[in-house]
Protein backbone atom coordinates (compact mmCIF):
# COMPACT_ATOMS: atom_id res chain seq x y z
CA UNK A 1 0.00 0.00 0.00
CA UNK A 2 1.34 3.47 -1.17
CA UNK A 3 2.01 6.27 1.54
CA UNK A 4 -0.99 7.84 0.31
CA UNK A 5 -2.77 5.22 0.42
CA UNK A 6 -2.05 4.15 3.80
CA UNK A 7 -3.09 8.13 4.92
CA UNK A 8 -6.52 7.62 3.30
CA UNK A 9 -7.02 4.35 5.02
CA UNK A 10 -6.23 6.28 8.51
CA UNK A 11 -9.00 8.77 7.77
CA UNK A 12 -11.74 6.50 6.80
CA UNK A 13 -10.69 4.61 10.03
CA UNK A 14 -10.90 7.64 11.88
CA UNK A 15 -14.33 8.81 10.06
CA UNK A 16 -16.04 5.71 10.44
CA UNK A 17 -14.95 5.81 14.33
CA UNK A 18 -16.39 9.21 15.03
CA UNK A 19 -19.40 8.93 12.70
CA UNK A 20 -21.91 6.96 10.81
CA UNK A 21 -20.35 7.82 7.45
CA UNK A 22 -19.71 4.28 5.52
CA UNK A 23 -16.51 3.33 5.15
CA UNK A 24 -15.23 1.89 2.02
CA UNK A 25 -14.82 -1.70 1.81
CA UNK A 26 -11.37 -1.72 1.25
CA UNK A 27 -10.47 0.12 4.34
CA UNK A 28 -7.78 -2.57 6.36
CA UNK A 29 -8.59 -1.92 9.98
CA UNK A 30 -6.50 -3.01 12.91
CA UNK A 31 -5.42 -1.99 16.63
CA UNK A 32 -2.26 -0.20 15.22
CA UNK A 33 -4.09 1.56 12.70
CA UNK A 34 -6.53 2.30 15.00
CA UNK A 35 -3.85 4.06 17.27
CA UNK A 36 -2.59 6.20 14.09
CA UNK A 37 -6.14 7.27 12.95
CA UNK A 38 -6.03 9.53 15.93
CA UNK A 39 -3.70 12.18 13.94
CA UNK A 40 -7.33 12.74 12.22
CA UNK A 41 -9.26 12.74 14.80
CA UNK A 42 -9.47 16.80 14.51
CA UNK A 43 -10.02 16.38 10.44
CA UNK A 44 -13.07 14.13 11.29
CA UNK A 45 -14.35 17.13 13.72
CA UNK A 46 -13.70 19.67 10.97
CA UNK A 47 -15.85 17.67 8.33
CA UNK A 48 -18.52 17.05 11.34
CA UNK A 49 -18.53 20.86 11.81
CA UNK A 50 -18.33 21.90 7.48
CA UNK A 51 -21.48 19.26 7.20
CA UNK A 52 -23.62 20.90 10.32
CA UNK A 53 -22.08 24.61 8.82
CA UNK A 54 -23.98 23.80 5.57
CA UNK A 55 -26.96 22.50 7.16
CA UNK A 56 -27.02 25.66 9.04
CA UNK A 57 -26.56 28.30 5.76
CA UNK A 58 -28.83 26.12 3.75
CA UNK A 59 -31.84 26.60 6.58
CA UNK A 60 -31.31 30.24 6.84
CA UNK A 61 -33.53 30.63 3.47
CA UNK A 62 -36.60 29.19 5.51
CA UNK A 63 -36.37 29.55 8.79
CA UNK A 64 -34.91 31.30 11.59
CA UNK A 65 -31.92 31.39 12.98
CA UNK A 66 -32.36 29.66 16.29
CA UNK A 67 -34.49 27.07 14.75
CA UNK A 68 -31.58 26.62 11.54
CA UNK A 69 -29.07 25.78 14.85
CA UNK A 70 -31.83 23.16 15.95
CA UNK A 71 -31.32 21.24 12.38
CA UNK A 72 -27.60 21.86 12.47
CA UNK A 73 -27.45 19.96 16.24
CA UNK A 74 -29.81 17.43 14.97
CA UNK A 75 -27.47 16.76 11.61
CA UNK A 76 -24.10 16.85 13.90
CA UNK A 77 -25.86 13.90 15.99
CA UNK A 78 -27.07 11.91 13.10
CA UNK A 79 -23.58 12.26 11.54
CA UNK A 80 -21.96 10.77 14.47
CA UNK A 81 -24.42 8.65 16.19
CA UNK A 82 -24.76 11.04 19.39
CA UNK A 83 -21.20 9.31 19.91
CA UNK A 84 -19.82 12.31 22.16
CA UNK A 85 -23.17 12.57 23.76
CA UNK A 86 -23.70 9.33 24.81
CA UNK A 87 -20.05 9.75 26.56
CA UNK A 88 -20.66 12.61 28.30
CA UNK A 89 -24.22 11.06 29.59
CA UNK A 90 -22.43 7.79 31.00
CA UNK A 91 -19.58 9.51 32.58
CA UNK A 92 -21.95 11.96 34.44
CA UNK A 93 -23.67 8.67 35.62
CA UNK A 94 -20.77 6.65 36.40
CA UNK A 95 -18.79 9.90 38.52
CA UNK A 96 -21.82 11.09 40.04
CA UNK A 97 -23.28 7.26 41.12
CA UNK A 98 -20.16 5.25 41.62
CA UNK A 99 -18.25 5.66 45.11
CA UNK A 100 -15.22 3.30 44.20
CA UNK A 101 -13.19 2.95 40.43
CA UNK A 102 -14.31 -0.30 39.77
CA UNK A 103 -18.53 1.07 40.33
CA UNK A 104 -17.74 4.40 38.10
CA UNK A 105 -16.31 2.05 35.30
CA UNK A 106 -18.94 -0.05 35.77
CA UNK A 107 -21.85 2.35 35.73
CA UNK A 108 -20.35 3.40 32.22
CA UNK A 109 -20.59 0.60 30.71
CA UNK A 110 -24.33 0.13 31.65
CA UNK A 111 -26.13 1.39 28.47
CA UNK A 112 -29.50 2.54 30.75
CA UNK A 113 -29.02 6.48 31.26
CA UNK A 114 -29.30 7.55 34.88
CA UNK A 115 -30.52 10.99 36.19
CA UNK A 116 -27.13 12.30 36.07
CA UNK A 117 -26.81 11.69 32.65
CA UNK A 118 -29.88 12.63 31.76
CA UNK A 119 -29.42 15.92 33.47
CA UNK A 120 -25.50 16.40 32.00
CA UNK A 121 -26.99 15.80 28.59
CA UNK A 122 -30.28 18.35 28.63
CA UNK A 123 -28.34 21.05 30.14
CA UNK A 124 -25.47 20.71 27.64
CA UNK A 125 -27.71 20.61 24.86
CA UNK A 126 -29.77 23.81 26.09
CA UNK A 127 -26.41 25.49 26.97
CA UNK A 128 -25.16 24.63 23.27
CA UNK A 129 -28.11 26.09 21.68
CA UNK A 130 -28.85 29.30 24.03
CA UNK A 131 -24.55 29.81 23.19
CA UNK A 132 -25.02 29.92 19.07
CA UNK A 133 -28.43 31.64 19.30
CA UNK A 134 -27.00 34.64 21.01
CA UNK A 135 -24.26 34.41 18.62
CA UNK A 136 -26.76 34.48 15.58
CA UNK A 137 -28.14 37.62 17.63
CA UNK A 138 -25.20 39.68 16.36
CA UNK A 139 -23.83 37.85 13.05
CA UNK A 140 -25.72 34.53 12.03
CA UNK A 141 -22.84 34.02 9.76
CA UNK A 142 -20.64 33.75 12.55
CA UNK A 143 -22.58 30.18 13.92
CA UNK A 144 -20.86 28.62 10.81
CA UNK A 145 -17.40 29.30 11.70
CA UNK A 146 -18.45 28.54 15.23
CA UNK A 147 -19.60 24.96 14.20
CA UNK A 148 -16.43 24.36 12.20
CA UNK A 149 -14.22 25.62 14.99
CA UNK A 150 -16.39 23.98 17.93
CA UNK A 151 -16.02 20.46 16.38
CA UNK A 152 -12.22 20.58 15.09
CA UNK A 153 -11.10 21.78 18.29
CA UNK A 154 -12.99 19.84 20.48
CA UNK A 155 -12.19 16.55 19.00
CA UNK A 156 -8.52 17.38 18.77
CA UNK A 157 -8.40 18.41 22.79
CA UNK A 158 -10.60 15.01 23.34
CA UNK A 159 -8.24 13.15 21.32
CA UNK A 160 -4.94 14.13 23.04
CA UNK A 161 -6.04 13.04 26.22
CA UNK A 162 -4.72 9.26 24.24
CA UNK A 163 -1.37 10.90 24.05
CA UNK A 164 -0.98 11.90 28.21
CA UNK A 165 -2.92 9.83 29.96
CA UNK A 166 -3.56 6.35 30.67
CA UNK A 167 -6.14 4.38 29.44
CA UNK A 168 -8.48 2.41 32.56
CA UNK A 169 -11.40 0.76 30.70
CA UNK A 170 -11.91 -2.94 30.03
CA UNK A 171 -12.60 -3.08 26.24
CA UNK A 172 -13.71 -6.64 26.72
CA UNK A 173 -16.40 -6.02 28.36
CA UNK A 174 -17.24 -2.27 27.33
CA UNK A 175 -20.07 -1.30 25.19
CA UNK A 176 -18.41 0.91 23.74
CA UNK A 177 -16.50 0.62 20.14
CA UNK A 178 -12.76 -0.05 20.30
CA UNK A 179 -11.22 3.01 21.37
CA UNK A 180 -7.16 4.17 20.28
CA UNK A 181 -5.37 3.49 22.94
CA UNK A 182 -1.51 4.70 21.98
CA UNK A 183 -0.98 7.68 20.24
CA UNK A 184 2.72 8.68 19.38
CA UNK A 185 4.66 12.25 18.55
CA UNK A 186 3.24 11.93 14.67
CA UNK A 187 -0.01 11.24 15.82
CA UNK A 188 0.07 14.64 18.21
CA UNK A 189 1.83 16.09 15.96
CA UNK A 190 -0.84 15.77 12.86
CA UNK A 191 -3.51 16.28 15.09
CA UNK A 192 -2.34 19.50 16.80
CA UNK A 193 -1.61 20.94 12.64
CA UNK A 194 -5.01 20.60 12.41
CA UNK A 195 -6.09 22.67 15.06
CA UNK A 196 -3.44 25.51 13.77
CA UNK A 197 -5.05 25.19 10.42
CA UNK A 198 -8.22 25.86 11.84
CA UNK A 199 -7.91 28.44 14.08
CA UNK A 200 -6.35 30.55 10.96
CA UNK A 201 -10.65 30.93 10.73
CA UNK A 202 -10.13 33.42 12.72
CA UNK A 203 -7.90 36.31 13.80
CA UNK A 204 -4.37 36.13 16.38
CA UNK A 205 -5.89 37.06 19.62
CA UNK A 206 -9.08 35.17 19.13
CA UNK A 207 -7.03 32.15 18.33
CA UNK A 208 -5.00 32.85 21.46
CA UNK A 209 -7.93 33.48 23.84
CA UNK A 210 -9.30 30.53 21.85
CA UNK A 211 -5.96 27.88 22.23
CA UNK A 212 -5.29 29.37 26.06
CA UNK A 213 -9.04 28.18 26.49
CA UNK A 214 -9.09 25.41 25.69
CA UNK A 215 -5.80 24.24 27.18
CA UNK A 216 -7.08 25.41 30.67
CA UNK A 217 -10.45 23.31 30.17
CA UNK A 218 -8.35 19.98 29.33
CA UNK A 219 -6.03 20.52 32.42
CA UNK A 220 -9.30 20.45 34.53
CA UNK A 221 -10.58 17.60 32.89
CA UNK A 222 -7.31 15.41 33.40
CA UNK A 223 -7.27 16.49 37.13
CA UNK A 224 -11.02 15.12 37.61
CA UNK A 225 -10.13 12.34 35.40
CA UNK A 226 -7.25 11.11 37.22
CA UNK A 227 -8.91 11.72 40.52
CA UNK A 228 -12.05 9.89 39.88
CA UNK A 229 -10.72 6.92 37.83
CA UNK A 230 -7.23 7.81 36.78
CA UNK A 231 -6.78 8.06 33.12
CA UNK A 232 -9.67 7.73 30.60
CA UNK A 233 -12.21 5.99 28.95
CA UNK A 234 -14.07 6.63 25.51
CA UNK A 235 -16.67 7.88 27.52
CA UNK A 236 -14.65 10.85 29.27
CA UNK A 237 -13.41 11.24 26.19
CA UNK A 238 -16.68 12.64 24.91
CA UNK A 239 -17.49 14.40 27.99
CA UNK A 240 -14.22 16.22 27.24
CA UNK A 241 -15.66 16.93 24.08
CA UNK A 242 -18.43 17.88 24.70
CA UNK A 243 -17.13 20.63 27.55
CA UNK A 244 -14.13 21.52 25.34
CA UNK A 245 -17.45 22.73 22.39
CA UNK A 246 -19.41 23.92 24.68
CA UNK A 247 -15.75 26.08 25.49
CA UNK A 248 -15.35 27.38 22.11
CA UNK A 249 -18.59 28.33 21.89
CA UNK A 250 -18.73 30.62 24.92
CA UNK A 251 -15.14 31.82 23.89
CA UNK A 252 -16.29 32.96 20.59
CA UNK A 253 -19.43 34.61 21.96
CA UNK A 254 -17.57 36.52 23.91
CA UNK A 255 -15.01 37.94 21.54
CA UNK A 256 -17.58 38.20 18.78
CA UNK A 257 -16.14 36.72 15.98
CA UNK A 258 -17.46 36.87 12.42
CA UNK A 259 -16.34 35.28 8.75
Amino acid sequence: MQAWQQQLNLFFIAMGFFTRIPMPKWIEVDADKLNKASRYFGLVGLLVGVISALVYTLMLYWVSPSIAIVLAMITSVLVTGGFHEDGLADTADGLGGGWTVEAKLSIMKDSRLGSYGALALVLALLLKWQLLTELALFDPSSVSLALILGHCLSRIVAASFIFSEPYVSDSDTSKSKPLAQEQGINELSILLATGVLALLLVGVMQALVLTLGLIIVRYGFVRLFRKQIGGYTGDTLGAAQQGSELTCYLLLLVLGVSW
